[in-house]
């Protein structure tokens, strides 16, 4: 063996970790810190309004239900996606913080990764209690249970980490002898595997893995949930059962259309053509922070029993108020 293929031995077997990545952002975008304004109220609104919807599931009994323990899943998630991708981008870019520790940022692509897999795989369990709902309605209750709902959405959990953890995992086989310029605003799967030197095909696969788990399998799942349930309808004589039935699924299908839509968009012109990092890194930002601070909206306005639950829950408050600005005060009584 010579001693170039010694070399190339050597250098195969040897990993190359760098003690710090740089995060690129955004380049020449005047007034960005405008946009940076934006992200920073979208999070204080996606924190409120998700942990509004949160307190209303949690203190209403006649939400505590199979389908509100989803909606519930569905606002914690939102609520830690957000938490872990945006006060951390606002510190990075508002105070210029760019370089990032190797360890924090395979830390910080994996909870950003994880909630919005996560956020993906509660919309299909949320089609499948439509599915539930609308062509078996006899049997819902004995199929779609509090403990078959936690089985499940424990089940994705599981998964998930599982998954995510071994993406994230394969990025420590790689060795980093180039450019440690993260030509994103966050620390992205693509981004940081394609700076190695040595092969990536193992990482490319995982990439390509994680695209149909979460955005391919999820969509079939919800379009097939859907042609049954139109199936279902179209059986049905009655035009106004048919409105009430749909009525039931049109936040869902609000929320299916707001997260799946873009990040598709996002990952259809990625790999077909170029698209300029600025164009894409805006999209994912969206796509990330936008559907968390709809979401809540959505099911507040578009669900009657979220809606009726505030008002019970506005009353009770208001009642509670009063009483105690009515209560007798044993300590105001003066003795002659």
């Amino acid at each position: 063996m010579g001693t170039e293929d010694k070399a190339t031995t050597m250098f195969n077997n040897t990993f190359v970790r760098p003690e710090k990545f740089y995060l690129s952002g955004f380049s020449n975008i005047p007034h960005i810190r405008y946009y940076y304004a934006f992200l920073c109220f979208v999070y204080i609104m996606t924190v409120l309004g998700n942990g509004f919807l949160l307190s209303v599931i949690w203190l209403m009994k006649t939400l505590h239900t199979p389908k509100y323990m989803i909606v519930f899943n569905m606002a914690l998630t939102d609520l830690c996606g957000s938490t872990a991708l945006i006060p951390k981008l606002l510190d990075t870019f508002l105070f210029d913080r760019r370089y990032i520790i190797y360890e924090a940022c395979l830390s910080y692509m994996f909870f950003v990764m994880f909630f919005a897999s996560v956020q993906s795989w509660t919309l299909v369990t949320m089609a499948y209690d439509r599915l539930i709902a609308i062509c078996f309605p006899l049997r819902y209750h004995s199929i779609v249970t509090e403990t078959s709902v936690a089985a499940i959405l424990l089940f994705v959990w599981i998964f998930l980490v599982s998954v995510i953890a071994t993406m994230v995992g394969l990025l420590n086989r790689l060795s980093f002898c180039r450019s440690l310029v993260v030509n994103s605003f966050f620390c992205d799967h693509g981004p940081v595997y394609r700076l190695a030197c040595n092969d990536t095909s193992l990482n490319y696969n995982m990439s390509s893995a994680l695209i149909t788990i979460l955005i391919i399998i999820p969509l079939i799942f919800i379009i097939a949930s859907y042609v049954c349930i139109f199936i279902a309808l179209s059986r049905t004589t009655s035009r106004k059962e048919r409105l009430r039935a749909l009525k039931t699924c049109t936040s869902h299908l609000i929320l299916v259309v707001m997260f799946f839509l873009p990040i598709g968009i996002t990952n259809i012109a990625t790999r077909a053509s170029y698209i300029h990092p600025n164009a894409r890194m805006i999209n994912s930002t969206l796509t990330h922070t936008i559907p968390a601070l709809l979401d809540p909206i959505v099911y507040a306005l578009k669900t009657e029993e979220v809606m009726n639950a505030v008002k019970k829950l506005c009353k009770r408050i208001y009642l509670n108020r009063m009483k105690a600005k009515t209560r007798p005060c044993n300590h105001c009584y003066i003795k002659s």
